[in-house]
């Protein structure tokens, strides 16, 4: 369905009435086993000669659905869904990463994120090393021998910086590793990393492609177009694999490589999988999703403007104002807006951060992000909680700032009821 175009592809692809009763929308396959039409066959889709259906943890027709049109909407060749977007980058990583290896990450990432790589990722023998993307001399110098990828966002969460994902991918492409962009902030609306040179693009499901807040979710797409075995570095993917009888993943698949590596080994070992009535919800929230993303932007451009202009407030971070450091780099790698997630430092520093998420009637104070309702959180005392106050300050979470996320509410009484709590905070 390449040639649809994107408002299309988030009602159509992957979807096809169901063979067997007609329904329109995907059926909620629950069912955690898929009977055999005979012993040759079972065998044949062990041995990843035929593709079909085994066993839940590995796939499942609603979730494979999903996969699919999230494949579509990025221009992807494959992905694969997963439980949440922390386990899409586990889920990312596991089939290039082993003991010793690193990988070169953004400073400027969810402060969950930081620790998973910062922490978590230690407990396998694998490291990060953090620097800031705009210095390129710098990103350059932290890549060695054993570095296996490169990870940003394309618009970070909290702070809204967006970073300069073609100037990244080209420096990923000169060390021949592939470049990793979570593109959850931004959804494939308002950027396709894979357009810009990216070779994986990871999503929490969880915030605007379902929009709802109701499902965790996440999903990994392959561009297909990275040379696995142009070196030695991705033995998962360029060497035989024992439990495949010598299979050579990126030899037999190809562009899908990757895709059935993370089926067929990766939720097969790590079990990170997606339920079906997730996978339901999620289908059904990407079918508004350009109609969501429009109404998100419009309404954080609004109330950023308003806020800009507020003397309660000392600075916002939205690169959709003119203001922003990173406004012309937006037209380039997000050209339909900045998406509708930003900061704000409030005068007053962080007692006045309090009193205005405790003042607040419309925005709930909720750690999460992408939902139709406007949310506010304090990041420095939950979100980034556990890192120190120069690493929240180098995540655009500092002591003296909130994060918003801009709901499709209407705009002046978003802009109303942060005037009133502001009062409150400020007083």
């Amino acid at each position: 369905m390449s040639d649809y175009k994107f408002d299309t592809l988030q009602i159509h692809a992957g979807s096809a009435p169901d063979p067997a009763t007609g329904a329109v929308q995907t059926p909620i396959y629950q069912t955690t086993g898929y009977v055999f039409k005979d012993a040759d066959h079972a065998a044949r889709l062990f041995n990843l000669e035929e593709v079909g259906y085994i066993y839940s943890r590995l796939t499942n027709p609603t979730v494979s659905k999903l996969a699919e049109r999230v494949a579509a909407l990025e221009g992807g060749a494959g992905a694969v869904c997963c439980s949440s977007g922390h386990a899409a980058q586990i889920m990312a990583l596991f089939p290039l990463m082993g003991p010793g290896l690193n990988i070169v990450a953004s400073t400027r990432l969810y402060g969950g994120s930081i620790t998973q790589f910062g922490h978590t990722i230690k407990r396998f023998g694998w490291s990060c090393t953090f620097v800031d993307f705009d210095d390129l001399d710098a990103l350059e110098a932290a890549i060695d021998d054993n570095t296996r990828a490169i990870f940003c966002e394309s618009i970070s969460n909290p702070g809204g910086y967006i970073t300069d994902i073609p100037a990244v991918a080209k420096l990923a492409d000169k060390a021949g590793l592939p470049l990793i962009v979570d593109n959850t902030l931004a959804t494939p609306y308002l950027c396709r990393p894979i357009d810009l040179g990216a070779t994986l693009v990871v999503h929490s499901l969880t915030k605007y492609m379902t929009g709802n807040g109701t499902v965790t979710g996440g999903c990994v797409v392959d561009s297909g177009k990275f040379d696995w075995s142009a070196s030695d570095k991705f033995p998962s993917l360029s060497a035989p694999e024992p439990a495949y009888h010598g299979l050579k993943f990126h030899e037999a698949l190809g562009p899908m490589a990757f895709t059935f590596h993370s089926i067929a080994i990766g939720l097969r070992d790590l079990g990170m999988t997606m339920n079906a009535q997730g996978a339901h919800y999620t289908l059904m929230g990407i079918e508004t999703l350009s109609l969501r993303m429009e109404k998100h932007v419009a309404n954080a451009k609004a109330v950023a403007e308003w806020l800009e202009n507020d003397p309660r407030i000392e600075f916002v971070t939205y690169a959709g104002l003119p203001s922003s450091p990173w406004h012309e780099r937006m037209k380039t790698v997000s050209p339909k807006g900045a998406g509708g997630l930003f900061t704000v430092a409030v005068k007053g520093g962080y007692e006045a951060c309090v009193k205005l998420v405790n003042n607040l009637q419309l925005f709930a104070n909720v750690a999460n992000l992408g939902d139709t309702r406007s949310l506010i959180i304090h990041s420095a005392s939950t979100t980034h909680r556990q890192l120190s106050e120069a690493q929240q300050i180098a995540a655009g979470a500092a002591p003296n700032v909130v994060r918003l996320s801009i709901g499709i509410e209407d705009a002046g009484d978003l802009i109303a009821d942060l005037d009133q709590a502001l009062s409150a905070a400020t007083a």
